[in-house]
C-alpha cells in the first residue's frame, strides 16, 4: 500500500474536493430544477449544504487555545481526594466532560489505586461496580459522561439501589452556559444533572469548587457504606476539572466511618425472651450478613434457639449443608426476620405459621426510605420492629438469647434440632433425585449443568457470580454455600443487562484473592452489553462464563403461555416476541470476537464435563473463558 508521502491526495484533500464537487453537483441540479419540466418529471436534490457545514464534516476540529501549560489542574487534587478513599478502580466509558479527571487519573495517578478500567457502556460500568462491592464489602468508583452517560448508566443504577449496594458514581458536566460551546457540549449537560437519578441515589451533590469536592466526596463514600447501602452520585464540572488549582492546595477531610446502628437494648431483650420461649421459631435471612463474621453470628443464634434458617436468594447467610438450613417443618409461632423486605401486603403469608404467631423484624431499611419507586414494597407484617442494621445487632441478640436460655431449656431445642437436621437431609435427598430427572437429555438439563460443574470445581476456592433465579436455583440446591463471598444474589430491581457485567465486577474483586469466579449466564442478559467480555479479556479478569442458552426470554415465554391459557387461547404463539432464534445466536463465535475462549454450541450432556475442563485450564491461566452450553429452558 502507499504510504501518505507517496499518495499526493491525501485524505483530507479528498474530503474537501469530494464536498465540493458534491455542491457544484447540487447547485448545477438546482439550476436545472429552476427551468419548466414536463408534468409528472421528478424534481431533484435539495439545496447544497452551508459552507459552514462543509467544513464542520471535513476540518479538523479547532484546537482549544491555550496561553499556559497547566500543571497543577483541579483534576490532579481530585485524584489526591479519591486515593485517600481507597478506590481500587475505576470503570467508565471515556467521554469528553470528564477529560481532565480521565488524564490525571492515568498520569498524575500512575492508573494505579485508582486503576481505569476500560468499559464499553456505562451501565456495564455501574453494573461491575455493583458485582464488585458484593464481594469486596466497599464501592468501585464508576464515571459516566454528562446526562447521556448518565441515562446509559440508570438502570444498572436503580438495581444497585434496590440490592443496597454501594457504588460511588461521578459524572461530568458543562455547568457554566457562559463558557461551554454549543453542539455537543450543550447537549450533554444539564442544569441539574442529578435529578435525573435522584429517585434512587442516596445522596447526591454538584461541588462548585475543589473544596467542596474534597468535603463532598469524602461524605458520599461515608453515606453510600452506611446500612442501608446505597449508590451515591457527584457531578464535576468540566472547567474546575481543567482550571489551575493555585498556590493554595485545598484541605481533605479525614475519612472516619460512623458503627452502623445497632437495635435499641430493651427491644433487643424483648426480642430474645420471644424467640427462647418460642415451641417453633423460623428465622429468615435476606441481605442480613454484610461480612464473614454475620455468618458466624447467625449460626450462633441458630444453633443457641435450635431454630431453622431460611437463608434467602440474595446473599450467603448461612452455611446450605448446616442442618438447620432450610425450612423445617411445621408452623412457626415466632419468625425472626433480618433484612428482610416486603413481608406484607395483598397474599402475603410469610410462610406457614401459627395463628397467634408474633414477628419481630430486625432492618435497617426502616431508617431510610424514599417515596416514588416502589422498591419498599408493602408494609412489613411484624408485633415488633427493630430499626437497625440486623448484623450489627446480632451480637446483642446473641448475648440476650444466652442470659436467657436456662438448663432445662436448653435440652429442650436439642430435640427440636434433631427434627429440624432430619427435615434437612431429606430435602438434601429429595434434590439429589430430582437432578437425575433428564439426565440424558439434549437440550442440557440445567440440573445436571450445575452438578458437572459442581464436581469440578468443590475442591476449589470458588465464587458463583451470577444469580440462581433463571436456573432454578440448582447451585442452592446441589453445592455447599459456607462463605460469604460464594454467592452475590440477583441483579436487586430485577432488570437485565446486569448479569454479565456485574459477573465481570465480581470476578475482579476475587482475582487478587486467587479465588475461581464462576458466571452461568443467561443468553437474553448477555445480548444487552455484551462488550463487557472485551473488558474481561481486556484487563484479564479470570471468569469462567458457562451460558444457559435455552435460547429465549424463557420466563416471558411463560407468562405469554399463561396469559394465552388464561384467554382460553392456544399457546403456540408464545414463542413470538419472547425467542432468539431463526437465526440461532452462536456465543462462543461472539466471545471470540471479544478475544476470548470460547467453545460450544454444547448439546450432547456427555461433552459437558470436558468442555468444563478445557474452559477452567484456561481461567486457571489468568483468562476469562465461555462455554455456550444449549439448556432446557428452566
Amino acid at each position: 500500500m502507499a504510504n501518505a508521502r507517496e499518495n499526493p491526495l491525501g485524505r483530507r484533500r479528498f474530503l474537501k474536493g469530494a464536498a465540493a464537487s458534491a455542491a457544484a453537483l447540487v447547485a448545477k441540479s438546482a439550476s436545472i430544477s429552476a427551468q419548466p419540466q414536463e408534468a409528472g418529471t421528478p424534481r431533484t436534490s435539495p439545496a447544497a449544504p452551508p459552507n459552514a457545514q462543509l467544513a464542520a464534516d471535513t476540518e479538523p476540529p479547532p484546537r482549544r487555545a491555550a496561553s499556559r501549560i497547566v500543571e497543577r489542574p483541579g483534576s490532579d487534587f481530585m485524584v489526591d481526594v479519591i486515593k485517600t478513599l481507597g478506590f481500587e478502580y475505576v470503570a467508565a466509558n471515556p467521554g469528553s466532560s470528564f477529560e481532565g479527571l480521565h488524564e490525571s487519573i492515568i498520569n498524575y495517578g500512575d492508573n494505579k489505586l485508582p486503576e481505569l478500567l476500560t468499559c464499553c457502556h456505562e451501565e456495564s460500568s455501574v453494573a461491575m461496580a455493583h458485582g464488585y462491592a458484593k464481594i469486596e464489602g466497599k464501592p468501585m468508583l464508576a464515571v459516566v459522561h454528562g446526562n447521556i452517560g448518565l441515562q446509559h448508566a440508570s438502570m444498572a443504577i436503580y438495581n444497585a439501589y434496590a440490592d443496597r449496594v454501594p457504588v460511588v458514581v461521578i459524572a461530568g458536566n458543562w455547568r457554566d452556559a457562559g463558557t461551554r460551546a454549543n453542539g455537543v457540549n450543550s447537549y450533554h449537560s444539564a442544569q441539574d444533572m442529578a435529578l435525573i437519578v435522584r429517585d434512587y441515589v442516596k445522596w447526591d451533590d454538584e461541588p462548585a469548587s475543589l473544596t467542596a469536592f474534597a468535603e463532598s466526596a469524602v461524605r458520599a463514600y461515608k453515606i453510600a457504606m452506611t446500612p442501608p447501602m446505597e449508590p451515591v452520585l457527584l457531578v464535576i464540572d468540566h472547567d474546575v476539572q481543567l482550571r489551575a488549582m493555585g498556590d493554595a492546595r485545598p484541605g481533605i477531610p479525614r475519612l472516619t466511618m460512623p458503627s452502623p446502628p445497632a437495635g435499641e437494648p430493651g427491644a433487643v431483650r424483648e426480642a430474645a425472651r420471644l424467640l427462647v420461649a418460642a415451641e417453633n421459631p423460623r428465622i429468615n435471612a435476606g441481605r442480613a450478613a454484610r461480612t464473614p463474621n454475620g455468618i458466624a453470628l447467625l449460626v450462633e443464634l441458630a444453633e443457641l434457639l435450635q431454630a431453622p434458617v431460611n437463608g434467602g436468594g440474595d446473599r450467603v447467610n448461612f452455611p446450605s449443608r448446616h442442618p438447620l438450613a432450610g425450612n423445617g417443618s411445621g408452623a412457626g409461632d415466632v419468625i425472626l426476620n433480618l433484612e428482610v423486605q416486603g413481608g406484607g401486603g395483598p397474599g402475603f403469608a410469610g410462610g406457614a405459621r401459627a395463628a397467634n404467631a408474633k414477628t419481630i423484624n430486625i432492618s435497617s431499611l426502616e431508617l431510610y426510605i424514599k417515596s416514588n419507586l416502589q422498591d419498599f414494597q408493602h408494609l412489613p407484617d411484624a408485633d415488633l420492629i427493630i430499626a437497625a442494621d440486623a448484623e450489627a445487632t446480632l451480637p446483642a441478640l446473641v448475648e440476650e438469647v444466652k442470659r436467657q436460655l436456662t438448663a432445662d431449656r436448653k435440652r429442650a431445642l436439642q430435640e427440636r434440632g434433631k427434627t429440624i437436621a432430619d427435615a434437612h437431609h431429606q430435602a438434601r435427598v429429595a434434590a439429589a433425585e430430582a437432578a437425575a430427572y433428564g439426565w440424558e437429555s439434549s437440550p442440557i438439563s440445567l440440573a445436571r449443568l450445575s452438578a458437572e460443574l459442581w464436581a469440578q470445581i468443590e475442591r476449589e476456592d470458588w465464587s458463583l457470580v451470577s444469580w440462581q433465579g433463571f436456573v432454578s436455583g440448582w447451585p442452592g440446591r446441589l453445592w455447599n454455600f459456607d462463605k460469604h463471598y460464594q454467592y452475590i444474589g440477583g441483579q436487586g430491581a430485577g432488570a437485565m443487562g446486569y448479569g454479565a457485567p456485574a459477573a465481570v465486577g465480581a470476578a475482579l474483586a476475587n482475582r487478587k484473592h486467587g479465588r475461581l469466579s464462576v458466571n452461568i449466564q443467561t443468553d437474553g442478559d448477555l445480548n444487552y452489553a455484551p462488550g463487557v467480555l472485551w473488558t474481561a479479556c481486556h484487563h484479564k479478569i479470570p471468569l469462567l462464563t458457562v451460558m444457559h442458552n435455552n435460547r429465549a426470554y424463557h420466563q416471558e415465554v411463560m407468562f405469554i403461555q399463561q396469559m394465552a391459557s388464561q384467554r382460553n387461547r392456544g399457546g403456540d404463539r408464545a414463542h413470538i416476541g419472547t425467542t432468539l432464534r431463526d437465526p440461532n445466536i452462536d456465543y462462543a463465535k461472539m466471545a471470540q470476537a471479544y478475544g476470548m475462549f470460547g467453545e460450544g454450541p454444547i448439546a450432547d450432556p456427555k461433552a459437558l464435563a470436558p468442555a468444563i475442563t478445557r474452559a477452567l485450564d484456561r481461567v486457571k491461566r489468568g483468562e476469562p473463558a465461555l462455554l455456550d452450553v444449549i439448556t432446557q429452558p428452566r
